[in-house]
């Protein structure tokens, strides 16, 4: 099946939403996040407090993080579209080293965001509850792609989850970022060396 361009209603719904993550990201980088309101963004991107959630009824938190879904998507497509000589853990440690803070060559407006997300208790808290909101996602295609589907992969998925968080707030950026990150990795094939 041919994929078709988005219609005008959907380029004008992706413009919007594009217009308020620029305007509330430019707003928070400037001012702090919890010194921003709702209705500022909105009227900064020249649209009503009501769209703003109707495009994003996570709130200000989703303005700057997203919602769920798309992560949850590249991060069960990590797992599933790996190399037959890549393992499942391997996978999921060299996805997480292209996130976020964990990127080891963002852009500075990106490292900035991720300064944020880390310094905003209300963003980190948010940007956790997106990571482990993918527990199932991920328990899934560990099972599917491990032919195992027990308690053990569930605790897996949720150990893999917590990393970002855990990790993402070492204090000194890059290197450190990356060693935490196969710390937590090497404690965890330990625990799952079949994956």
């Amino acid at each position: 099946m041919t994929q078709t361009e988005p219609g005008r209603r959907e380029r004008k719904k992706a413009a919007t939403r594009l217009a308020l993550s620029v305007a509330a990201r430019d707003l928070f980088l400037e001012r702090g996040f919890d010194n921003v309101t709702v209705a500022e963004i909105a009227d900064a991107a020249d649209t009503a407090v009501s769209t703003l959630f109707a495009h994003f009824p996570g709130g200000k938190e989703a303005l700057v993080l997203g919602h769920g879904r798309a992560r949850e998507e590249a991060l069960a497509a990590a797992v599933r579209d790996r190399a037959e000589d890549v393992s499942i853990l391997q996978a999921l440690r060299d996805f997480l080293a292209t996130r976020g803070p964990f990127d080891p060559d963002p852009d500075p407006l990106s490292r900035r965001v991720a300064d944020l997300v880390v310094a905003t208790p209300a963003l980190r808290a948010y940007a956790r509850t997106l990571w482990t909101g993918c527990e199932d996602a991920l328990t899934k295609v560990i099972a599917e792609q491990s032919g195992q589907d027990d308690f053990s992969v569930r605790l897996l998925a949720r150990y893999v989850l917590e990393i970002p968080d855990l990790v993402g707030v070492e204090p000194d950026p890059g290197a450190a970022l990356d060693a935490a990150l196969d710390a937590a990795f090497t404690f965890l094939r330990r625990g799952w060396p079949e994956f």
